[in-house]
């Protein structure tokens, strides 16, 4: 079921599997999985109130440095998907995050996608230590999910 107890779980993604997304084995393929959990990935800083003009001044980024997904249950053509995320993680470079695909209908746990972030300078091509602004905002919003 999908996991209301906390509440800074927030929606990150909804959207309907279509044929088109499935495999040959009938669900929701794996290149898919990784598009839905990217797009949610973008709404993580939108939510918290983070504009992608914010990350990005200065010649600065945010970029990925590490990404697992775990397939818990599948998904198939015609079923409504709802990716709920949660922050878990700030330092002074990196940051992580959760995020959940469920089936809407059902509230079935189909997948868990955790990322690790890293602020970045984009002209020296290295990690860089995050504004501390922006590194209070994400503070605010760490949440333990264990």
């Amino acid at each position: 079921m999908i996991d209301h107890k906390a509440a800074d779980w927030f929606v990150t993604y909804r959207g309907i599997v279509l044929p088109r997304h499935c495999d040959h084995y009938g669900h929701l393929n794996v290149r898919f999985y990784a598009h839905f959990f990217d797009d949610g990935g973008f709404q993580m800083w939108h939510y918290i109130g983070i504009k992608q003009s914010d990350l990005t001044k200065n010649g600065k980024g945010v970029v990925v440095a590490s990404i697992s997904i775990n397939f818990i249950h599948e998904i198939t053509a015609g079923q409504l998907m709802e990716i709920r995320g949660a922050w878990t993680k700030m330092g002074n470079k990196s940051m992580a995050h959760e995020q959940r695909l469920y089936n809407a209908d059902t509230g079935i746990h189909c997948a868990t996608q955790t990322t690790s972030e890293v602020y970045f300078d984009m002209k020296k091509r290295q990690s860089a230590l995050m504004p501390e602004r922006l590194r209070k905002i994400v503070a605010a919003h760490v949440i333990d999910i264990n």
